[in-house]
């Protein structure tokens, strides 16, 4: 077994950011490399309505299941066609850490909002921020918890390279947080790169869902296949089908009744029955609707969530 290193991290959190959108489309500098994203020409002021209708509803199914949700209102200007995915650009650790992440669409950029930081600030402890963004001005990458699957009680870090995550900008990360980088190339059915980790992969305190059709070579789908048993973690195989669907992209949070397990609809009817029921052993599904923001955005519930692991503040 992996030695869990004692930093008081546990795996799922009580409490998330969303960011709801001001303005919502498909984002054309991130569709190089994102092939879960439709380019579409849709309307844009239709694409919005309906990517806030599907937004509320899930930050309020979060609420009902007990989750405590920190909704932020996106700035109108500069337009963020992506801002409903913050957890691609800030991360929140239970040391009181926020991280802030280099990305590499420009018009990403202003996602990264003080604004949202002092909002989590107002009910969270911020102790420190570790910004690696100055890693854009070199064209390397580090895109969050997008392209880190984080084991937080071992300290592991799952990251499949792509344009999106690159090895220095990982380095950093580990560094600062002092965490293991567990790295791998993985591909779709066309041999094109993954462009986020958290697309083929997800991990739970006791489960992993893993695309192992994608991790390009043998010897690295074996190793995170025996590092997540060295761990302790159950092996929910998808396929490649599955992947696109979104299956890989759902996450583990803790509610006062127990673990709820975030899963969109799209995902969770492209799993077949035995997969839901070994899901269904680690948590209660929460299913939530988001068509248009995973067909012009490219990515499903996990990235409309940014976990806060921080400390909270005391009441007075």
């Amino acid at each position: 077994m992996t030695r869990a290193v004692g930093s008081g991290e546990a795996q799922s959190a009580a409490a998330v950011l969303m960011v709801r959108p001001a303005h919502f489309c498909a984002n054309t500098e991130t569709a190089a490399s994102n092939f879960f994203q439709h380019t579409g020409t849709g309307h844009e002021p239709l694409l919005t309505a309906a990517a806030r209708a599907e937004f509320d509803t899930l930050a309020a199914a979060l609420e009902r299941a007990g989750i405590e949700v920190i909704v932020c209102a996106d700035s109108a200007l500069p337009p963020k066609p992506d801002a409903v995915f913050p957890n691609n650009w800030v991360s929140f650790h239970a040391d009181g850490s926020a991280v802030l992440y280099p990305l590499l669409a420009p018009s990403r950029r202003a996602e990264r909002r003080e604004q949202v930081l002092e909002a989590v600030g107002e009910r969270f402890r911020i102790r420190r921020t570790i910004d690696l963004s100055e890693r854009e001005h070199e064209g390397k990458y580090l895109e969050g918890t997008g392209s880190l699957v984080l084991d937080r009680v071992n300290h592991l870090a799952y990251a499949c390279l792509s344009p999106r995550t690159h090895l220095d900008a990982l380095a950093d990360f580990a560094q600062e947080l002092d965490y293991e980088l567990v790295t791998f190339e993985a591909q779709d059915r066309h041999g094109r790169a993954i462009y986020h980790t958290n697309v083929m992969m997800a991990v739970g305190r006791e489960f992993a869902v893993v695309c192992g059709a994608s991790i390009a070579e043998a010897r690295h789908r074996e190793a995170v296949q025996a590092r997540l048993q060295a761990t302790g973690h159950e092996i929910i195989d998808i396929t490649l089908e599955q992947m696109q669907a979104f299956a890989g992209n759902l996450l583990e949070l803790a509610s006062p009744g127990g673990a709820v397990i975030l899963v969109s609809s799209t995902a969770w009817a492209s799993l077949a029955a035995d997969q839901r029921a070994a899901l269904e052993r680690h948590g209660s599904p929460l299913v939530g609707a988001i068509p248009q923001i995973e067909r012009h955005g490219g990515g499903s519930v996990r990235c409309m969530v940014a976990e806060v692991h921080l400390p909270r503040r005391l009441l007075r």
